[in-house]
């Protein structure tokens, strides 16, 4: 059996980048929903549950979105509530972060061998 300190944790770019992503949609969602300036004690174990599965991601850097990913490693409360959490936090996103939103964007493969010719 394959325990957590056996696993090697990803911190690769795309990773990062993910993690980065995931925190502030987060920190939004706190400050508007909970109108907090710090995030508030459930925000904060959401964002701490969200680094750790990150950094555990059996995909790594070949990671998809979380909603495409065929396994779900997110524990049932946990998903309802990030997933609140990007619905609400998505479109503030445009306005408050708007090029990782650009950058966030999934471009279907065709359209990204085109853009790269």
């Amino acid at each position: 059996m394959r325990t957590d300190a056996d696993q090697q944790l990803n911190d690769g770019p795309k990773i990062r980048k993910e993690k980065d992503i995931v925190a502030k949609m987060i920190r939004l969602y706190c400050k508007k929903k909970h109108r907090q300036k710090e995030l508030c004690e459930e925000c904060r174990n959401l964002n701490e549950y969200a680094m750790k599965r990150l950094s555990h991601c059996k995909f790594g850097e070949e990671k998809t979105a979380c909603a495409k990913c065929p396994i779900h490693c997110y524990k049932p409360d946990y998903r309802q509530k990030i997933k609140g959490v990007m619905r609400f936090s998505g479109p503030w996103m445009l306005l408050y972060h708007p090029l990782e939103s650009i950058r966030h964007i999934p471009i279907p493969n065709r359209l990204r061998k085109s853009i790269s010719r």
